[in-house]
C-alpha cells in the first residue's frame, strides 16, 4: 500500500523522525531500547510511559540540548541525587513546616467546637443543686440544658471534630466540669436567655463560640466562620499554583509566610465574629501557598525512586501536629493564646529567604539557563564537588544556552493538550469525590444516628479520625509499593464504593428486617455494620484523596506542576466544604450528599484505568512530555504483534491522500490509492 511504501522509504533516510506516543502508551520494538535511558523505563516487552523526545538541537536552534532536558536522568546524577549533604539538608527544610501546618489544619477542631450551653442563672442553680453520685443531674436542671448538634467533621476538613464531652464554663473560673445529662432537654427554653454559661469540651476555658454568645439565632455564624478557612484554602491553591508557574516557588513561599505572619497573629486580636472569619479566609489563603509550594519543591528534588517516600514522611510530620493539637489547646486554655502559638513557629520560616534556593529543576524546565548554572555551582560548592564529577558534560552545555530567552508556561496552555487534561481532570474528580465522601462517613460513625458509647466524646472522636487517617498512609505506604500509583489507587477507591453502597443498601435492608419480632435483629446490629463500614470508608477515602493529591504531581508536568497541584488541591477542598455547607442547613440533603458521591466513586474507578503509571518514572519537564506520559497496557503486547492503532505519524501521512497521485505514477491505470481496482 501507499502508506507501507511511504514507511519503508522513510525507514533510513536522515530526515526521519521519532515516532509519537501511541494511544496505548508502547513504543515500536526500534525505539524502546533507544529511549529508555531519557525517557523513563522500557520493559522487556517494549512497553513504556514516557515516550522518546525529540532529537537534541544544535545550540541556539529552537530547542535546548537534550542533555539540559533530561534534569532526572543528566542534572540530577551530576548533583549526587538524594545522596548530596545539601539536597537532604533541603528535603528537611520542608518537613519541619508540615508539623506547624498540621496544627493550622486542625485548629477549627478546637477554635470553633460548638459546646454544651445552658442559661446563666440555670447553671448557678445546677451548680449549687449538685451532681448525684450516679454523675445525672437533677430533673428540673434537664429543661435548662442543651446540647450542641453533632458535627462529625470539623471544618478545618482534614481533622474530624466529634460530639460530646465536658468542658469548664466560660468565665474563665475553677468550676469543676458538669456532666452530660443522659437526655436532652428543651432546646427553646435556653434561647430565651440573655447569657449562657458553657461547657468546652476542648480543653479550652474560652472558644470563639463562647466569647461572642454564638448559639441560638447566631448557630450560623460559626458554620460561616468554619468554612471561610476552606474557602480561602480554596482560592489560595488556585491562585498561588498560577503565580507559583510563573515567578517561582521561593517567592510565593517566602511571601505566603510573611503573610501568614500578619493574618494569623491579627486573627487573634480579632473583636467580633466577622473580623474572625474574614481574617481566617486570608490566613487560608496563605496556608494554600505554604502547603502547595513546599509539596511541589519536595517533589521536584528528589530522584524517581524517592518522591513517594519523602512525601509520606511530610504527612507523618502533619499527622504530628494533629496528634499533638489536643495536649496544646490544654496548655493554652484559651483560643486567642491557641491562635497565637500555632502561628508563631511560621517566624521560623522566614529564615528560608537565605538558606531555602530555587527549584532547580523550575529553572531548567523554564530555560532560565543562566539563574540555573548559578544554583548549580552553589550546589557543587555545599556538596563539595570536584568538576570532573560532571561525567556528562552539563556544564558545558548549560554554557551554550544562556543566552536563551525564558519559556513560562500557564497552567490555562493544557487545556488545548489531548491526554494531560484528561489525567488532570480524572484526579480532580478523584481528590473531590475522596474528600467529600469522608465526611458522609465520618457522619455516619459519630453522627446522631449511630450511638457508640466509646464515641460520645470529643477527644474518643478526635482520635479515632486521626487514628483512621494514620492507619490509611500506613496502608498506602504499603499499597503503592506493591501496586503502584494506579494500581494503589483504584483499590482505594474500590474498597470506597463497597463500603458506600453496602452501607447506603445493606442496612436499609437489616434496618427492615429489624423491624419484624422474629428476625431476631435489633438496632444495634444495624449500629455495629454502620461503625464498620465507616471506618473502612473514612479508611480508604482518606487514602484514595491524598494518593491522588499526590498521583498529579507526579504526571503534571515541571513547568505547570503548581498550577496542575493547586487544581487538585481545590477539588479537595471543594469536597471538604461539603461538610460544613451540610451543617448549615441542619443536615438537610445528607442522605442524597452521600447518594451523589457513592455515584462519583463508580465514575472514578472507570477513569482511573485511563490514567498512566508514574511509579519509577522519570517527571515530565514540558507540556509535549506530559503529553506522552501515556497509559501502559494491562496487558504487554506479544513479540511481533502490531498494535491496533496507527500511531501519529501514520495518521498524519494518511490525512492527504493528495500523496496518492505521486505515488499511483507506478499503478496500472484505473487502480486506486489502495492498490485494488474500482468496481
Amino acid at each position: 500500500m501507499a502508506i507501507d511504501r511511504r514507511r519503508e522509504a522513510a525507514g533510513g533516510g536522515p530526515g526521519r523522525l521519532p515516532p509519537a506516543a501511541e494511544e496505548n502508551g508502547a513504543l515500536p520494538p526500534g525505539d524502546a531500547a533507544a529511549s529508555a535511558p531519557l525517557g523513563g523505563r522500557a520493559g522487556p516487552s517494549g512497553g513504556g510511559d514516557i515516550q522518546p523526545l525529540p532529537a537534541p538541537h544544535a545550540a541556539g536552534g529552537p530547542h535546548p540540548s537534550l542533555l539540559l532536558l533530561d534534569y532526572d536522568g543528566s542534572v540530577l546524577p551530576f548533583l549526587g541525587g538524594l545522596g548530596g549533604g545539601y539536597q537532604k539538608t533541603l528535603v528537611l527544610l520542608t518537613w519541619i513546616p508540615a508539623l506547624f501546618i498540621g496544627f493550622s489544619q486542625f485548629s477549627d477542631s478546637f477554635l470553633l467546637d460548638q459546646p454544651n450551653f445552658w442559661c446563666r442563672g440555670a447553671g448557678r442553680d445546677a451548680e449549687q443543686a449538685g451532681v448525684t453520685g450516679a454523675g445525672r443531674w437533677g430533673g428540673g436542671d434537664l429543661a435548662n440544658w442543651t446540647s450542641p448538634p453533632t458535627t462529625p467533621a470539623s471544618t478545618a476538613a482534614w481533622g474530624t471534630a466529634g460530639p460530646l464531652g465536658n468542658g469548664s464554663g466560660a468565665d474563665g473560673g475553677d468550676a469543676p466540669p458538669l456532666p452530660s445529662p443522659p437526655d436532652k432537654g428543651d432546646n427553646a427554653s435556653n434561647c430565651d436567655c440573655h447569657a449562657w454559661d458553657y461547657g468546652i469540651r476542648t480543653g479550652l476555658v474560652q472558644n470563639v463560640v463562647s466569647k461572642w454568645d454564638l448559639v441560638c439565632d447566631n448557630a450560623w455564624k460559626v458554620h460561616v466562620a468554619k468554612f471561610s478557612l476552606l474557602v480561602g484554602l480554596i482560592f489560595g491553591y488556585l491562585i498561588t499554583g498560577c503565580v507559583a508557574d510563573w515567578f517561582g516557588r521561593r517567592p510565593v513561599l517566602l511571601v505566603c509566610i510573611v503573610s501568614i505572619l500578619i493574618f494569623g497573629l491579627a486573627v487573634a486580636l480579632s473583636v467580633n465574629v466577622t473580623m474572625f472569619s474574614t481574617l481566617r479566609f486570608f490566613e487560608g489563603f496563605c496556608l494554600a501557598g505554604v502547603i502547595l509550594t513546599l509539596y511541589a519543591l519536595r517533589i521536584e528534588l528528589c530522584p524517581p525512586g524517592k518522591r513517594f517516600t519523602i512525601t509520606m514522611v511530610a504527612s507523618f510530620v502533619a499527622m504530628a501536629g494533629q496528634f499533638l493539637m489536643p495536649g496544646l489547646a490544654a496548655l493554652c486554655r484559651d483560643w486567642q493564646v491557641l491562635q497565637a502559638l500555632i502561628i508563631c513557629p511560621f517566624l521560623l520560616m522566614l529564615l528560608y529567604w537565605s538558606i531555602f534556593p530555587e527549584s532547580l529543576r523550575w529553572l531548567m524546565a523554564t530555560h532560565q539557563f543562566e539563574s540555573a548554572k548559578k544554583l548549580i555551582l552553589y550546589f557543587t560548592q555545599k556538596n563539595r564537588m570536584s568538576p570532573e564529577s560532571d561525567i556528562k558534560g552539563v556544564m558545558p552545555e548549560l554554557e551554550k544556552e544562556l543566552s536563551r530567552r525564558p519559556k513560562k508556561v500557564c497552567i490555562v496552555k493544557v487545556v488545548g493538550t489531548r491526554n494531560l487534561w484528561k489525567n488532570i481532570v480524572v484526579l480532580c474528580v478523584n481528590s473531590l469525590t475522596g474528600f467529600g465522601i469522608h465526611h458522609c462517613f465520618a457522619r455516619s460513625m459519630m453522627g446522631h444516628e449511630v450511638k457508640v458509647p466509646l464515641l460520645e466524646n470529643f477527644y474518643a472522636d478526635y482520635y479515632t479520625a486521626a487514628g483512621i487517617a494514620l492507619a490509611s498512609c500506613l496502608a498506602m505506604c504499603l499499597v503503592v509499593g506493591v501496586l503502584g500509583r494506579r494500581g494503589g489507587l483504584l483499590l482505594f477507591m474500590i474498597l470506597t464504593a463497597l463500603a458506600s453502597l453496602l452501607q447506603l443498601g445493606l442496612l436499609n435492608l437489616i434496618g427492615k428486617y429489624s423491624q419484624h419480632p422474629d428476625s431476631g435483629m435489633s438496632d444495634s446490629v444495624k449500629d455495629k455494620f454502620s461503625v464498620t463500614f465507616s471506618i473502612v470508608g473514612m479508611f480508604a477515602s482518606h487514602a484514595a484523596g491524598s494518593l491522588s493529591v499526590f498521583f498529579c504531581a507526579e504526571i503534571t508536568p515541571t513547568v505547570i506542576r503548581c498550577g496542575g497541584l493547586g487544581l487538585v488541591l481545590a477539588s479537595a477542598g471543594f469536597g471538604m466544604l461539603t461538610a460544613p455547607i451540610i451543617e448549615l442547613h441542619n443536615q438537610k440533603g445528607y442522605f442524597l450528599h452521600h447518594i451523589i458521591f457513592a455515584c462519583c466513586t463508580l465514575i472514578c474507578i472507570i477513569c482511573l484505568l485511563l490514567l498512566p503509571e508514574s511509579r519509577d518514572q522519570n517527571l515530565p519537564e514540558s507540556i509535549a512530555d506530559g503529553e506522552h506520559y501515556t497509559r501502559q497496557p494491562l496487558l504487554p503486547p506479544r513479540r511481533g504483534e502490531q498494535p491496533l492503532l496507527l500511531t501519529n505519524a501514520e495518521l498524519k501521512d494518511y490525512s492527504g491522500l493528495h500523496d496518492a497521485a505521486a505515488a499511483g505514477d507506478g499503478l496500472p491505470d484505473g487502480a486506486t490509492a489502495n492498490g485494488g481496482r474500482p468496481m
